[in-house]
């Protein structure tokens, strides 16, 4: 695999770096994506699982699905890839790790400055007052109620439901002020977070790509990698460090 001098020198005089993450980086950890041929969309009705309407019909369904999915994701955990990004952080001084996974791997791999744009399924909160209850078992027979009356749901979005307040305005933000930017395992076609590879590029950041397989990036990018993340990180990063200390 041959890595730009170019990217080198970026990292190496520590340029203001932003990284864009999807389900690729995850499913190398284990993590079932939504979309391909093992998607778990394609095994259930997003739209009976993911909705606000879904969750007001038949909350216990919802409950079980996403109960499931935290036993899925219990049992796996941050790959090189996470743990890569984790020593980039701490080795640049302007950071920022935007993802579009639920799992709370980057968190768990020690990832301290992360935007995560749709929610966290590890935590909870309030149909109705939003305040968090992470603190708390869910029974899908009888799921519990907040003080204020609201049932307690997954603190991720669904369909049709707006992204974190101030997340992809945070996002945008340090995206335009970005010098490099990286998008590593995702389709490129979920938007609003899809936009934000070309926002970088139009900004001026150097576009680097780390995919398993083409997206509708790939053309754009200045740089693109067809790999997983978990091995094509450790490769530039290591070249990084050879670098710096010759």
């Amino acid at each position: 695999m041959e890595i730009s001098e170019r990217l080198i020198d970026l990292l190496r005089n520590k340029a203001k770096t932003a990284v864009l993450t999807g389900a690729g980086i995850s499913a190398e950890s284990g993590v079932p994506t939504f979309r391909g041929n093992d998607g778990l969309w394609n095994k259930f009705n997003p739209m009976e699982l993911a909705s606000i309407d879904a969750f007001m019909e038949n909350p216990k369904l919802v409950w079980e699905w996403y109960l499931f999915r935290r036993d899925v994701i219990n049992k796996v955990k941050p790959n090189r890839g996470h743990e890569i990004l984790v020593e980039m952080e701490k080795y640049l001084p302007e950071f920022t790790l935007i993802t579009q996974n639920v799992d709370n791997l980057h968190r768990e791999a020690g990832s301290e400055n992360v935007i995560e744009l749709h929610g966290n399924i590890k935590r909870n909160k309030c149909l109705n007052c939003g305040a968090p209850m992470d603190d708390m078992d869910i029974d899908p027979e009888n799921v519990p109620t907040c003080d204020c009356g609201g049932q307690i749901r997954p603190d991720v979005v669904w369909f049709g439901e707006m992204l974190p307040e101030g997340a992809i305005e945070t996002s945008q933000q340090k995206t335009v002020e970005s010098d490099l930017f990286f998008s590593i395992g995702t389709s490129a076609e979920v938007y609003p977070a899809a936009q934000l590879p070309v926002i970088a590029q139009r900004s001026g950041a150097y576009l680097v790509e780390i995919n398993l397989t083409p997206t509708p990036l790939t053309q754009l990018a200045d740089e693109a990698f067809s790999g997983k993340s978990g091995e094509i990180l450790p490769m530039i990063w290591q070249a990084v460090l050879e670098r710096e200390n010759d």
